[in-house]
């Protein structure tokens, strides 16, 4: 797992660079983090070449993190209304890279939307699947998210999550900023390693009670199934995002 790398980039609250040239915009909406802790040993063959697990005080983790994507937009134009605006469910891992840039890499992806699928996959290599899913809030702060998938597969993959959001967190902790201010992702693009940078304000965070989870999606992602209770439940009302220009793995952004 040995890299000749940097050290790892602090880990901090707000982007290490401030501002991007956007090549994507977007609103990521009502999200709900659940983690839990994973062997290094079992994430690392699952990573991009050139990276490895990012760690905090021994332990990686696999989040499961559902939201709504809002009004996805290229450049500086205006966000799509409709194929830019779904629910969304990912399983990811953290990584970091020779140069010390911390990241994550996404072992699956699932959206409500085909064509933003269908774009996603063939122009950036990226895991997305077709699924049938809902956001629902109701009573008592409680926000449901389900997922069941349609394509490619496996098919039936699914994942119910009930939160109850709470107080703000005054003072995320430096666990709590590893798990979510993530700057940017690691991904294999045509057999070469590139970063995706992103920016975006610091995360609103809340406390959540995690009231149901039924979930194979992190099986289905190829990793051991959750044992336990995540140890993090976290709630966002969310923030606005900009991805800038894919680097090489030398740093250097592509033309």
């Amino acid at each position: 797992m040995a890299l000749t790398s940097s050290a790892p980039e602090p880990i901090t609250a707000d982007p290490p660079s401030p501002t991007v040239n956007p090549l994507l915009t977007q609103s990521w909406l009502d999200l709900a983090f659940l983690h839990w802790a994973v062997d290094p040993a079992d994430v690392a063959p699952l990573l991009p070449a050139g990276t490895v697990p990012d760690v905090h005080e021994g332990a990686t983790y696999v989040g499961l993190v559902a939201f709504r994507m809002h009004r996805v937009g290229w450049f500086r134009l205006p966000g799509i209304p409709y194929l830019g605006t779904f629910p969304e469910t990912n399983v990811r891992l953290y990584s970091v890279d020779a140069h010390g840039r911390r990241g994550v890499v996404f072992r699956s992806l699932d959206a409500s939307r085909l064509i933003p699928v269908a774009v996603a996959r063939g122009a950036f290599r990226l895991p997305y699947q077709w699924s049938r899913m809902s956001i629902r809030r109701g009573g008592d702060d409680i926000v449901t998210y389900t997922s069941s998938r349609r394509w490619p597969g496996p098919r039936g993959a699914h994942s119910r999550i009930a939160v109850r959001v709470g107080e703000r967190v005054a003072e995320p902790t430096e666990f709590e900023h590893f798990l979510t201010a993530r700057w940017g992702m690691h991904n294999t693009f045509f057999g070469r390693q590139m970063f995706l940078p992103n920016v975006h304000p610091r995360w609103p965070l809340h406390r959540a009670e995690l009231l149901a989870c039924d979930e194979d999606l992190v099986v289905a992602a190829g990793l051991p199934r959750p044992v336990g209770d995540p140890v993090s439940v976290l709630y966002s009302p969310g923030v606005p995002v900009r991805f800038g220009r894919p680097a090489r793995p030398g740093g250097i952004p592509t033309p």
